[in-house]
């Protein structure tokens, strides 16, 4: 039975291995064909530029990750509007053109329907 799992990122993309480590689970996961959601909130919504220069800090850029999700059915990326409003980001500046932009009733009710969720 597919269990609806969804994982909450609110880390920056750099400094820990946070942000990464949920992007690696997100994708192992999908291989035992699960219903795997992402959530990109607090400072999780910068791993979602385009801009970053992490080769600056000798990091693999994450946001070059993102677009692969969809290749192992990873479908559901939520992102939260109130996060991108608080940080000034708007969503052209951001990787991935299908995010469902949520606030936070929608979110509410999303973490309401799920069986997991991982929170890094």
């Amino acid at each position: 039975m597919n269990k609806k799992i969804l994982l909450i990122s609110r880390q920056a993309p750099y400094g820990k291995s946070t942000a990464r480590e949920a992007i690696d689970i997100a994708l192992a996961a999908s291989v035992y064909d699960q219903n795997i959601g992402i959530l990109f909130m607090d400072d999780g919504v910068f791993q979602l530029l385009k801009s970053q220069q992490s080769q600056h800090i000798d990091q693999k850029n994450i946001a070059l990750i993102l677009p692969a999700l969809s290749l192992y059915g990873i479908e559901n990326i939520y992102v939260h509007r109130e996060s991108l409003d608080i940080r000034m980001i708007k969503t052209d500046e951001l990787i991935l053109d299908d995010l469902q932009l949520l606030d936070n009733n929608a979110i509410g009710n999303l973490l309401s329907q799920q069986d997991h969720l991982l929170s890094f």
